[in-house]
């Protein structure tokens, strides 16, 4: 299934805090933010430029968002992506939202995931890599 896929701007960080903590101030930037709370940890996904010195946090990565609603009973989507991936070597981290799914990749892979995305038959929409 071809889908269109938009390499958004900002470069991300993966960051990770004490279970139960609130979402800091510094993760609200505009852009993407994602924040999950478990009993083991929060996980904050935000603008890279926005976290501070001292907090754990994996830099450098770029989102590849599917551009427009999904609807919940497709499937393969997430699959459909990761299988080119996986088979370029590039290493992702997924974040959902309700109506769409950004798939995350290190910058430094960014050119290969958008070739492996593109020979899949996925069109990349201002895509440069």
């Amino acid at each position: 299934m071809p889908l269109d896929l938009r390499v958004l701007p900002d470069r991300l960080a993966v960051c990770r805090l004490p279970a139960a903590s609130a979402l800091p101030d510094w993760a609200v930037s505009g852009g993407l933010l994602s924040a999950t709370w478990t009993a083991d940890e929060t996980s904050i996904v935000c603008a890279e430029a926005d976290v501070p010195l001292g907090v754990t946090a994996d830099h450098g990565w770029r989102a590849l968002a599917v551009d427009g609603a999904l609807d919940f009973g497709l499937t393969g989507i997430l699959l459909s992506i990761a299988q080119p991936l996986a088979d370029a070597e590039v290493s992702i981290f997924v974040v959902s939202t309700h109506d769409t799914d950004y798939v995350l990749v290190k910058g430094d892979a960014l050119s290969i995931a958008i070739a492996a995305l593109s020979a899949s038959g996925h069109r990349m929409i201002g895509a440069t890599g």
